[in-house]
């Protein structure tokens, strides 16, 4: 029987690639060269090593999507979502880095359960442009050997970025007896991951093309008397349906007093026709994802106080907005959003300013992560991607407000990658009194 096995994986071996099926297709290879030339470029004499994900356990964990996602650093710089793996680059001094694939061996008898997996061989050194793939079973006597310098000098630092936890253990033990510096490889992927490349963006405007049209189901299918989980259900197919295969978040449908809690994500509440709702999603399309909100009345109509509130958070967006452009930081960005709050609330939130309920801060980077990795005191710079998202939430009158959009930072100011999400009041209550046809039994 498992003879028999073992010959049908191996004529499947053929249609693997490195996202073998998904929509999003694999990276390109001069992508992920130039990922890892730049990673070894900041390792000076040092050895980076990176460990990719683990399988989940299907009997004991709870799992939402799949069993496996492959971890962030092991992705961007392989492109493989094989788990249990090693990447390891040093730098050269040639300008073209050392890099060594670890590929845990094929296992036919695991494969009839889990599906034909990537392993050692010219197919890997194919999908990824790493010449040198090796099985895992050698890594530990490799590593070993060059910490001890064999043909060239040890390295002086070992920079780490393990992709399961439960690898520390095993790595701790093979770094024992190492006479350099152990440290964590993070800060230098950051700084790279925070400049998007052709790749990246391209994921990211699909992530955020999906979630823009989710959004847009949700405007013409909200109604009084639904649930938040309905509203979620219709989202949610819409990510399905057109090529995201996972969700950068749980979904935040928050109604009412859930509108003020930022990140209520139960979605269990029965909608009323005074509410408002705050819908903050996210689509991940190719292990990007996006991060928009906006905030509906679920009557279709905004009542004039949630309108004042509503487009005081909307000037407070857009003037932050005008102000982006390589240079700038968050932080001022997020001044320049508070003083506009503060110079026009008037009496809406009493004798102080609205900025009282702005209770978090404007931005956070966007990319793998829904809250990507990278150091907020960085200037922005072309190619970086962000959030720009004010809000006001009023505890005693149930009334949130978000709204968020999505931002790529330009050669000479930026680029509204949701520019096609209505947020304008008038355009939102437009598009709210359109129900989509598939929609049967609306209250």
């Amino acid at each position: 029987m498992l003879a028999g096995i073992g010959f049908v994986l191996a004529a499947c071996a053929g249609t693997l690639n490195a996202q073998h099926g998904s929509p999003a297709g694999p990276v390109a290879i001069d992508r992920l060269a130039a990922r890892r030339t730049a990673l070894a470029a900041k390792l000076g004499t040092g050895l980076a090593i990176i460990g990719s994900q683990d399988l989940r356990d299907l009997e004991r964990d709870y799992l939402q999507d799949s069993d496996f996602r492959q971890d962030n650093n092991f992705f961007y710089l392989t492109g493989l979502e094989t788990p249990s793996s090693w990447l390891v680059v040093r730098a050269t001094g040639s300008g073209r880095p050392d890099a060594v694939l670890y590929l845990p061996p094929r296992d036919p008898a695991q494969e009839a359960w889990t599906g034909p997996k990537l392993g050692p061989g010219p197919e890997a050194a194919a999908m990824t442009g790493i010449a040198e793939v090796r099985s895992t079973e050698s890594f530990e006597s490799d590593l070993a050997a060059w910490l001890a310098g064999g043909a060239s000098p040890a390295p002086s630092t070992v920079y780490v970025s393990l992709g399961a936890a439960a690898r520390d253990s095993t790595l701790a033990r093979m770094l024992q007896g190492y006479r350099g510096s152990v440290t964590d490889a993070a800060p230098i992927l950051a700084s790279l991951r925070l400049v998007k490349d052709e790749d990246e963006l391209q994921r990211l405007r699909r992530a955020i093309q999906i979630t823009g049209e989710a959004h847009r189901e949700a405007m013409r299918f909200t109604a009084p008397g639904q649930y938040e989980y309905q509203i979620e259900a219709a989202i949610e197919y819409v990510f399905r349906a057109h090529g995201a295969e996972r969700l950068g978040f749980p979904s935040i449908v928050g109604a009412g007093p859930n509108s003020v809690t930022l990140h209520y994500d139960k979605n269990r509440r029965q909608t009323d026709g005074d509410d408002l709702i705050v819908i903050d999603i996210g689509a991940e399309f190719g292990y990007y994802t996006a991060d928009v909100t906006r905030t509906l009345p679920v009557a279709g109509r905004f009542t004039p106080r949630q309108r004042a509130i509503y487009e005081l958070v909307l000037g407070a967006q857009e003037a932050a907005m005008q102000a982006v452009r390589p240079g700038i930081t968050i932080r001022e960005l997020d001044r320049i959003s508070r003083a506009y709050m503060d110079q026009n609330s008037g009496s809406l939130c009493g004798s102080d300013p609205c900025t009282r309920y702005f209770i978090h801060g404007l931005s956070h980077w966007l990319g793998m992560d829904v809250h990507d990795v990278g150091d907020y005191r960085t200037p922005l710079a072309e190619g970086m991607v962000l959030t720009i998202e004010p809000g006001i939430y009023i505890p005693e009158e149930e009334l949130g407000v978000r709204i968020e959009d999505d931002v790529l930072v330009t050669r000479n100011g930026y680029e509204l990658l949701t520019a096609d999400v209505p947020r304008a009041v008038d355009a939102i209550e437009s598009l709210m009194q359109r129900q989509p046809e598939w929609v049967t039994g609306r209250p």
